[in-house]
């Protein structure tokens, strides 16, 4: 179920956002980039459509996919 990212209060989706950045640990990057570019980052592809906020209820948890991966997950039958 896409959860829209406006429905969502500010320092929820804050949490949520930094929770996805620091879920892999370390980045590996040419350069390095600040947590708050990488939230910034994130909220301009919510905003845009390219990724969207995904609750799933058979785990009751939250994540962050692109769209296609979310319809994807979304078209299959569990």
């Amino acid at each position: 179920m896409i959860i829209p990212h406006e429905q969502i209060s500010a320092d929820a989706l804050q949490g949520l956002i930094e929770e996805f950045i620091t879920r892999e640990g370390t980045d590996y990057g040419e350069m390095e980039v600040s947590l708050s570019q990488k939230v910034a980052q994130v909220k301009r592809q919510l905003t845009q459509g390219e990724i969207v906020i995904v609750f799933d209820p058979a785990t009751e948890s939250v994540s962050i996919l692109t769209k296609h991966d979310a319809k994807l997950m979304a078209s299959k039958d569990y």
